[in-house]
This record gives structure tokens, sequence and C-alpha cells, in this order.
């Protein structure tokens, strides 16, 4: 499987979603979900959208790709009439950002996380695209927030874990948080250590967020093993933060025991959780690897 199949893959979601939805329906192609106030989120091919669609007010939170995005697009617009007031980005990677430039056409504001469009920048540099992406417009550093309609939206920066630019999109009132890729749902997940990642730091993040909002706060999530699904609670960010430990705890015992890194990374499946997607394109052994670098001292990329 390579990582377009994987992406394909992990954004499936059927009706039996681990949350309770007040809607769902689907056009022709992807699918939208509702659950709570008007706040839902869409799935195709990619990141996880999550959308807010009401008579006074229309949010995009990621973009997957130009087609999806147009699909999306139309599917909110027949939502609500209302003109779209914004694009959130949660970080740069192109499964949740190739789509900007469908909705910027659109939308009035378009923000992330400050580090963001340095990250595209240097990922449009690294790639054989012609074709430049749409950064989004507006930055913070580490926290932003707006009202639109009825509803506050927050957007906080935790620090590195999956990337250097990941934000936690909060929509206060519906109290529903989109994740991003800080939430691959019992997926062993990409670790973009080039992109400043940190899987020590992204173990602090998911505690910090489990402590910081309310326990019966739903989340949507950037990828999901089809069976869980993409939606979620605060005992789902656990599981992934015990997993995440349980790679450092490995390693640590790996090197305190003077293994060879090799012996070490050379790991399938991680103990205790069998029942985690496995993709061929970032593995496990990959991930071993880049907690290795950390627990040795090797320093991530600055950005």
């Amino acid at each position: 499987m390579d990582r377009r199949q994987f992406l394909i893959q992990s954004c499936v979601v059927t009706a039996g979603a681990m949350l309770p939805l007040k809607k769902i329906f689907a056009t022709k192609s992807g699918t939208f979900n509702t659950l709570r106030r008007n706040v839902g989120y869409f799935t195709e091919r990619g990141g996880t959208i999550g959308w807010l669609a009401c008579k006074d007010g229309l949010v995009v939170v990621d973009s997957q790709y130009p087609e999806t995005a147009q699909h999306c697009l139309e599917g909110l617009q027949e939502k609500t009439s209302h003109p779209m007031d914004l694009l959130l980005n949660t970080h740069h990677h192109g499964d949740h950002t190739a789509g900007n430039p469908v909705f910027k056409l659109v939308a009035k504001k378009s923000v992330a996380h400050e580090n963001v469009p340095v990250l595209m920048k240097k990922s449009f540099e690294q790639s054989d695209s012609d074709s430049e992406p749409a950064y989004p417009a507006e930055t913070y550093t580490d926290s932003w927030k707006m009202d639109i309609g009825d509803e506050t939206i927050h957007a906080n920066y935790f620090g590195r874990a999956h990337t250097a630019g990941d934000s936690v999109i909060y929509f206060e009132k519906a109290n529903v948080i989109h994740m991003g890729d800080l939430m691959f749902n019992r997926m062993n997940p990409y670790t973009d250590r080039p992109a400043g990642a940190s899987v020590h730091n992204w173990i602090k993040v998911l505690s910090e967020v489990m402590e910081k909002y309310p326990d019966d706060t739903m989340f949507i999530f950037g990828h999901g093993k089809p069976e869980f699904g993409v939606t979620g609670k605060k005992e789902d960010l656990g599981v992934m933060k015990n997993y995440l430990s349980g790679m450092v705890e490995h390693v640590e015992k790996g090197v305190e025991a003077g293994k060879s890194k090799e012996e070490i990374t050379d790991l399938k499946e991680l103990p205790g959780f069998e029942n985690f997607l496995y993709a061929d394109f970032w593995s496990l052994s990959q991930n071993l690897n880049v907690v290795h670098q950390e627990v040795t001292g090797k320093k991530w990329l600055e950005i």
C-alpha cells in the first residue's frame, strides 16, 4: 500500500461511526456527517474536512484535494447560502491543503499556524510540482479565535508533534474539536521529523488537549482505521497517547540494553497494539527510528 492508497483507505468511514450523528448523507462523491450545532465533517479522499454550516456562518477546516474540495463546497452550499467566512488548515500536508485554491476563491479569510506556510513552501520547493500551493493568508503563533454567527472558533498550537505546525481547532459552543493529524485513530501515524515532528512532544500535546477541554468533547480526527472511524472521544486520544508512549518505552529499553538501532527498530507491530492499521508507506520501524533519534539526542529540524 503506497501513501496515496493509504490516505484513501484511512479516510473511509461507515455510517456506524463511533459517535451519535444527527444526520448523514452522501453526495455523488463524498459523505457529510453532522455532529452538533451545525458542525460536522466530510470524508472522501485525504485528511478529514471539518465544517460549520448555518444561516449566518460557513467555515471549513482543511481542504483535501482540489476535486474533493469542490465536492465538499457544493455540498456545503446546499446546507447554507451564507458566503464562506473562513478556511482553516490544521497543518501543511498536501492531503489537508491541496484543495486550498478551491476554498480560497470564496473564503473571506484563511488561517493557519505561522509554520504552515513555511513548511508548505519547503515542500513545494522539494517537489516536482509546477503549481505553487495556496498559502493561508493569515497566521498565528500560540492562539487565535474568531466569532462566526453564534459560534466561537479557536485555533491553538500546543507545540511540535506530528509536525511543527499542528493546530487544534475548537468549535466552542458545539464543543467539537478537529485534531488534524494529531490523531490517527487506531493507526500507526506518520511522523514528519523533517517538518519538526517530535514523538515525545506529541505525547505531551495529547495530554494537554485531554486536560484542557471538557470530558464530553467530540473529536474529529485526520485519519482513522475504517472500522474505528474518524470521530471519537477523549478515550481515543488516550489510546493514541499510549501507542506513542509504547514506542518510546520500547526504544528506551532497547537502548538501555545496549541493542543496535536495527535490533530496536525491526518491529512490524507494537505489542499490545496489534489491532492497529500498519501501512507500508510509513511503517512502525520508521517511527521507531524517529524515536531512536530523539532518545539518542539527535535534534529535530529547526523551522
